[in-house]
C-alpha cells in the first residue's frame, strides 16, 4: 500500500465529497425512473443503504489507521453489490431500454479509493473489477458498455499516479526540513566550539609550539584536533548528497594522506554510493585514529584500495606495536567499542566483512570488504 501522508488527505476529503454528490445524482434518478423498474419497492432499501455505506465510509476514511485493506475491501464489496441489486429491481428489460443501474456515478468511488491507497495497480485492479460487474448487470458488450470502464481504468491510473508523485515529494520535503533543522543545530555548535573548544585548542598549539617532549607532543595533537574540527565545522555548509548518488571513494580518503599516512589506490575512480562510501571511509578513519591513540608517535601506516568486480577491499596496515588477538574482547567487554562499532559495525550494516590481524611487534592490519552486490 502506499504510504500514507498528508499530502493524502485532501485526496480522501475529495473522495467523501464526490460520493455523497454521486449519492444525490443517484437519488434524483431512482426518483425519476422507479416507476419503470420491475420491483420499484426493492429501490427505496438499496437507496437507503447506499447513503448509510456513503455516511460510513465518509467517517471511516477520516482515520488514516483505517485506510487498510479489509475497509476497502468492504467497501469495494458494497459497492458491486448495490450495482448488482440493479439486475432485480431495474430489471433486464428497463436497463436495456437504457435505464440506469442503481449504483451509476456512484461506484466509482470505491475505486479511486484504490488507487489513492494503494497506487495505480490497486486502482487499475478495482476498477477492471467494477467494470466487470457493470458489464454483467448491463448484459450488453458494445462500445457505450465499454466506455465506462475504460474511463474507470484511465481515472484509477491518473490518480494512482498522482499519489505516488505526492508521496515522493512529502519525502523530499521530510528531508529538506531535517536537512534544514541539521544544518540549524550545527551552526548553532559551530558557534559554540568556534567559541570555546576551538580558542582553547589553538591556544594550546601555540603555547606549546616549540616545545620539547611530552608539551611539544600534546601541542601538536591539539593542532591536529584543532584542524580536524574546524574543517568539520566549516563544511556545515556543503550541500548534501543523496544517499544514492555515486561518489568517488577515493576523494575521501585522500585528506588522510599525511607524513606518517600513504593512501595507495586505482589510477581510476573508485565509484560508490554515497552512504557506502562515506561508512567505508568513517571505518578507515577510526582504523587510523586507533594507530595514533595506540602507537607510538610517528608510527607509519598505509591506506590500501582495491576495486575488484565482485568487491571493494579497504585495507590499513600500520607498522605499530601490534595487539594481541584477545584484546579486542577485553576491549569490548569493557565498554571500549572503538573497533566494535566504529569499524565492525558501520561494515556489517553495509553487508560487509573485517578482517583484523595483528600479533604483538608485527604491527596491524585491518582489512575492509563490502561486496558489490550488496552495494547495489
Amino acid at each position: 500500500m502506499a504510504q500514507t501522508s498528508g499530502l493524502q488527505n485532501p485526496l480522501w476529503r475529495a473522495i467523501a465529497v464526490y460520493r455523497i454528490a454521486a449519492l444525490v445524482y443517484v437519488t434524483v434518478l431512482v426518483v425519476r425512473n422507479v416507476g419503470a423498474y420491475e420491483r420499484p419497492m426493492l429501490a427505496w432499501p438499496v437507496l437507503a443503504a447506499t447513503a448509510a455505506w456513503t455516511v460510513f465510509t465518509t467517517y471511516a476514511y477520516a482515520v488514516p489507521a483505517r485506510r487498510r485493506p479489509p475497509l476497502l475491501v468492504a467497501d469495494l464489496l458494497v459497492t458491486m453489490a448495490v450495482l448488482a441489486a440493479s439486475l432485480p429491481v431495474v430489471g433486464r428489460y428497463a436497463l436495456e431500454q437504457g435505464k440506469p443501474t442503481l449504483a451509476v456515478a456512484w461506484h466509482v468511488a470505491p475505486v479511486i479509493a484504490w488507487a489513492v491507497a494503494g497506487g495505480r495497480r490497486w486502482g487499475i485492479a478495482a476498477a477492471l473489477a467494477m467494470g466487470a460487474t457493470d458489464l454483467i448487470v448491463r448484459a450488453h458488450y458494445d462500445q457505450a458498455a465499454f466506455t465506462g470502464t475504460v474511463l474507470m481504468v484511465l481515472a484509477a491510473t491518473a490518480v494512482g499516479y498522482l499519489v505516488g508523485v505526492a508521496e515522493v515529494s512529502q519525502r523530499r520535503l521530510e528531508r529538506a526540513i531535517q536537512m534544514e533543522a541539521t544544518i540549524r543545530e550545527r551552526e548553532r555548535l559551530a558557534r559554540d566550539i568556534h567559541d570555546s573548544v576551538l580558542q582553547v585548542l589553538a591556544l594550546v598549539k601555540r603555547r606549546g609550539a616549540g616545545l620539547d617532549g611530552e608539551a611539544g607532543e600534546l601541542a601538536r595533537l591539539a593542532g591536529e584536533q584543532e584542524a580536524a574540527l574546524r574543517t568539520l565545522v566549516t563544511g556545515r555548509t556543503a550541500d548534501p548528497v543523496d544517499e544514492h548518488a555515486e561518489v568517488d571513494l577515493i576523494a575521501l580518503l585522500d585528506p588522510y594522506a599525511s607524513a606518517t599516512v600513504s593512501v595507495a589506490s586505482p589510477a581510476g575512480a573508485v565509484r560508490l554510493p554515497s552512504r557506502v562510501a562515506t561508512e567505508l571511509a568513517a571505518a578507515v578513519g577510526a582504523a587510523l585514529d586507533n594507530v595514533v591513540r595506540h602507537c607510538e608517535p610517528g608510527t607509519k601506516a598505509w591506506v590500501l584500495v582495491e576495486d575488484e568486480p565482485a568487491e571493494v577491499t579497504v585495507s590499513v596496515r600500520d607498522e605499530g606495536c601490534g595487539v594481541p588477538p584477545e584484546r579486542f574482547a577485553q576491549a569490548e567487554e569493557q565498554g571500549r567499542l572503538g573497533v566494535a562499532q566504529s569499524i565492525r559495525g558501520r561494515i556489517t550494516d553495509l553487508r560487509g566483512t573485517v578482517r583484523i590481524t595483528s600479533a604483538p611487534g608485527q604491527g596491524t592490519e585491518v582489512e575492509l570488504t563490502v561486496p558489490r552486490a550488496s552495494i547495489g
